[in-house]
């Protein structure tokens, strides 16, 4: 006999058991799991798909392997399913552990079977859970057999005939549940080590198959985007993670980072990481001017900009330009001239609000304003001069030293931006978010069903405004000559997208990214999805004014439950949206929540005396609001709005 011919399936799981009940003896059908189970062939060759069209789409018929399994779990003597987990243990650990190259197509089946058992891979039974070792075999594949196994292991099992709607939600739930699957393992399994003395999640070959099987759902994903990319955070790895750690495993290029598997890590584990890097390299470049100043003469440990309001723009370009790149890895320092103040955060924070405004005021013309999505772009402009283009190498090279100072922006762009800065392809989409009108326009072409040559009449070419100007453009090599018709409307519509998105403003762009990328490039920016940047950059709009209050730290002898305390945070809640702005960039330098929300902003609110008329002053720096002790809760509201209403200017304090 074959060991092939010792194969199992519902049938024999049927008869075997019909057999034993009747005689009262399991030997028979005990002995022929323990030999299936313990042969790679034997198990491979189980629960065949008979059916030639649904052996494609998957070679182990599912649902009959799902249903001998729960005869099995039914049987009382438990041996049998003790058998089954001890041999399958063995088998994974002898195929995985042997050389990767005997690994085949047909011992994929096997995990496809024991994935169809929920005992096998019960993250509440880690003792007997297979799943550890599932991972373990699935980690070691060559990624085209990895896609291939994810694949398998998410086509639904119905073999009903479903519409192509219904088919996406079996995928998407099959897809939920399998994730699902490995993110509880590696929580699990993070908890239960987190007493353990000198456990590191970065070390644990379980937690490090389970991150890398993640990462194959991730890849298909990315493909079908079946869920959302905020379902692969791990929240035990974004509390566990030592960044300290992690992070040198990373730039070094030694052992196992999760900044290697980013999707992992939510956007302000990220972005703690981005900072800790920016302090090690200005902490670098502290001590390396220290060190020159011995051999060299004075050379400033700072990134120095002096500014006259008046004059901010050109002031700005004149002097970054002349700083060579190690000078725009130090920590910047911006000084108002003819004004008294130490820049510890807050001039920085004024001077980028105030040269953002400037730059994106339309007297310049770099950018071009979409009243309907309320988005700017890049002005198309044809005949750019040298002038021009360091202008947008500068706006480029702001949004970096923002990212790099750890300063938040107030800016309007599209995510087509943050995805070209990222190399992410842009789309119809992209266009739709930046100009609604324009994006269904050209979505109506595309399920036009009618005559498009005598509906539209129109051939391969845009006209564009620029400065006043109409100029017409060929988004093709004779594009004037090519009429629009039903065959060619698809490239009609990539081709337009394409243009607007980047070939109408591919030199502004690039000049722009140029400038990013002197303080960006090579750094951990790259573990950054491009909704994560703008997230980074712009902060969040969500103002939850609940999270500050819980987070909220007393100084000066106030407490949570001083009477000021208290009509302080009853007023606020009952501010409007704009009046909790003004309160936020007051206090703080910025009217948006920093990455993470408010809760990671570290407010501070301290004592400023007793009562008096003196206003509400703050220390935006260092994010702390001061408050006298004022006699009345209406005394506190009127001082407060009046300080919130006239708060630009570094004049305060």
């Amino acid at each position: 006999m074959k060991l092939t011919d010792e194969h199992i399936d519902l049938a024999i799981i049927k008869k075997l058991k019909q057999e034993a009940e009747t005689t009262e003896e399991w030997t028979k059908l005990a002995e022929r799991l323990a030999t299936v189970f313990s042969q790679a062939e034997c198990l491979s060759s189980s629960f065949l798909q008979t059916s030639n069209s649904l052996k494609e789409l998957c070679p182990i018929d599912k649902m009959q392997a799902r249903e001998a399994f729960e005869i099995l779990l039914e049987l009382k003597p438990t041996i049998l399913m003790t058998t089954i987990i001890e041999r399958s243990k063995k088998l994974l650990q002898s195929i995985t552990r042997s050389s990767k190259d005997i690994i085949t197509d047909q011992n994929m089946n096997i995990i496809i079977i024991l994935f169809q058992c929920p005992a096998l891979i019960g993250e509440d039974q880690q003792e007997t859970s297979l799943l550890p070792d599932i991972c373990e075999f699935i980690a070691a594949l060559d990624p085209t057999r990895q896609n291939l196994l994810c694949q398998y292991l998410i086509e639904p099992s119905s073999t009903d005939t479903m519409d192509l709607d219904n088919k996406r939600d079996q995928y998407v739930s099959e897809f939920r549940k399998l994730l699902e699957i490995y993110q509880k393992l590696v929580c699990k399994r993070l908890q239960s080590r987190i007493s353990t003395t000198g456990f590191s999640p970065n070390s644990d070959p379980v937690v490090i198959d389970a991150t890398k099987c993640i990462a194959i759902l991730y890849r298909l994903n990315e493909k079908e985007k079946y869920i959302s990319y905020v379902e692969f955070y791990n929240d035990a790895v974004n509390e566990q993670l030592e960044i300290k750690e992690d992070f040198p495993n990373f730039k070094d290029r030694k052992g196992f980072s999760f900044c290697d598997y980013p999707f992992m890590l939510n956007p302000a584990v990220k972005a703690d990481v981005l900072k800790v890097e920016s302090v090690f390299q200005m902490r670098h470049e502290l001590q390396d001017a220290f060190f020159r100043a011995l051999f060299q003469g004075v050379n400033s440990p700072y990134l120095v900009l002096e500014i006259r309001r008046d004059h901010i723009i050109s002031d700005t370009l004149i002097q970054l330009e002349e700083k060579s790149i190690h000078d725009l890895k130090k920590q910047l320092r911006v000084q108002f001239l003819g004004e008294e103040g130490v820049d510890e955060g807050g001039v920085q924070k004024e001077f980028f609000q105030l040269i953002v405004r400037e730059i994106f005021d339309t007297k310049y013309g770099m950018f071009t304003f979409n009243e309907e999505s309320r988005l700017c772009w890049f002005s198309p402009n044809p005949v750019l001069d040298d002038i021009n283009i360091r202008e947008y190498k500068l706006v480029g090279l702001l949004l970096g030293l923002a990212v790099y100072n750890s300063v938040i922006l107030d800016l309007h762009f599209p995510l087509a931006l943050y995805k070209k800065l990222m190399d992410v392809e842009t789309g119809l989409s992209d266009l739709k978010q930046l100009d609604p009108s324009l994006g269904k326009g050209l979505e109506r072409l595309l399920t036009f069903n009618g005559d498009i040559v005598s509906e539209y009449d129109r051939s391969f070419q845009v006209d564009i405004q620029s400065f006043g100007h109409v100029i017409t453009c060929d988004l093709k090599p004779d594009g004037a000559k090519t009429q629009l018709t039903s065959e060619n409307s698809s490239e009609f519509v990539e081709l337009y997208t394409q243009f607007v998105l980047s070939k109408s403003v591919e030199k502004q762009f690039n000049a722009f990214r140029e400038g990013f990328q002197l303080v960006c490039q090579d750094s951990a920016i790259k573990i950054f999805r491009p909704e994560e940047v703008e997230q980074l950059i712009c902060g969040s709009s969500d103002l939850d004014f609940d999270a500050l209050e819980q987070s909220t730290v007393y100084d000066g002898g106030w407490t949570k439950d001083s009477d000021i305390i208290k009509y302080f945070w009853e007023i606020v809640h009952s501010f409007t949206y704009e009046e909790k702005k003004k309160l936020l960039f007051f206090a703080t330098g910025s009217d948006r929540a920093p990455i993470g929300g408010l809760s990671k902003l570290q407010f501070v609110i301290a004592k400023n005396g007793g009562d008096s008329d003196r206003l509400p002053t703050s220390h935006t720096c260092y994010n702390v609001l001061l408050l006298c002790e004022y006699s009345s809760k209406e005394k506190l509201k009127e001082r407060l709005l009046t300080s919130i209403s006239n708060a630009e200017g570094f004049g305060m304090i």
